[in-house]
């Protein structure tokens, strides 16, 4: 993706673990080129108070569908709910719940709009809450490609193998890097927040920010892939990085040596987020996909266009991951679009 405007020092720009493929190529020219399929956790069982609804939308955000049911089937916004959010200026198929324990079950399949078609419905016992998913299957294609197609085959080669640094990608920012300087001017009390979910986003964008900071100084040493002698023992076995909030280090030795001297700068702020209520927690540093392939297209005007396809786990970003592959830009439209991208599931 081109790199969003900043603001002050609270840059975006984190540097890539592969090599400068010196390749570049364009993303979402057209939603049908960015698919996303969500991995539910569980299927509906047939029968519940809630009724699921298998729902493919276009060039729609996750919240305005939310809102476009909770209409339709005459219920408040807070019975409606989704495992996560999807991007806007993508074709995405996810479950969307509705609380309706009582009454006629509404025909949601007659339900006609441009934006969304709702292809499955089913009732379940329990609502959809965020989070409530296994990850994403992408296919992504990436079009107008110039550049040097054996670079971008090693690097894609080498992300298939070993992985990429999990970053939690721009949209987690807001546009400009927003939500970061709001979070901070919040956290200072410079600025009165009083909407929970505005207040949890800045909280989120900052937290994720400082999370990017020793991520990026690890990709920058060379030591991202590996784990250092401190660290917490994890399922996976892959390295971790902070997740600030209240409480001891979980880390000790070498690794919170380290740690603290990249955020030493940003003790206010640490401290704030501890007050905050957060609690200490580590997300790994290193995402590796399930099933990434990918092939080459030549189309009719003769340029030609990058097809990937690949399973992340929820929380992790597919942007991240095509930066490590080649330059990615979008259309002007989309970059001076605030909502334009909602994110990979957090």
């Amino acid at each position: 993706m081109s790199a969003p405007e900043t603001r002050s020092e609270y840059t975006l720009d984190w540097p890539a673990a592969w090599p400068n493929s010196q390749s570049s190529a364009m993303l979402k020219s057209q939603p049908e080129d960015f698919l996303v399929v969500e991995l539910p956790l569980s299927e509906p069982c047939g029968e519940g108070e809630h009724v699921w609804l298998w729902i493919e939308k276009r060039g729609a955000n996750t919240a305005f569908v939310a809102e476009e049911l909770a209409r339709y089937a005459a219920v408040k916004e807070m019975d409606v709910g989704f495992a996560g959010l999807k991007d806007r200026h993508a074709v995405t198929s996810q479950w969307f719940s509705i609380y309706l324990p009582k009454g006629e079950t509404p025909d949601f399949m007659a339900l006609e709009h441009p934006e969304f078609r709702v292809l499955r419905q089913q009732r379940h016992n329990k609502k959809l809450r965020r989070g409530d998913l296994l990850g994403n299957r992408f296919e992504i294609a990436l079009r107008n490609f110039s550049g040097n197609r054996e670079l971008v085959e090693q690097n894609l080669q080498a992300v298939a193998s070993s992985g990429f640094p999990n970053y939690f990608g721009d949209q987690r920012f807001g546009h400009g890097g927003g939500n970061i300087e709001s979070g901070i001017r919040m956290l200072k009390r410079e600025m009165r927040v009083r909407n929970p979910k505005k207040k949890g986003l800045y909280l989120s964008a900052v937290r994720s920010w400082l999370f990017n900071q020793v991520l990026a100084e690890r990709v920058r040493q060379g030591n991202w892939l590996q784990r250092l002698e401190g660290d917490v023992e994890t399922d996976n076995g892959l390295p971790s990085g902070p997740q600030w909030g209240r409480g001891k280090s979980l880390v000790t030795g070498e690794l919170e040596q380290l740690e603290h001297a990249v955020l030493a700068a940003h003790a206010d702020i640490l401290d704030a987020l501890e007050h905050a209520g957060l609690q200490q927690e580590r997300r790994t540093l290193v995402v590796k996909p399930d099933a990434m392939n990918w092939q080459w297209r030549e189309e009719a005007d003769n340029s030609l266009t990058l097809v990937v396809r690949f399973c992340l786990g929820a929380g992790y970003y597919a942007t991240s991951l095509l930066k490590e592959v080649l330059t990615v830009t979008e259309p002007e439209r989309l970059s001076q679009d605030p909502v334009a991208s909602e994110g990979d599931d957090q």
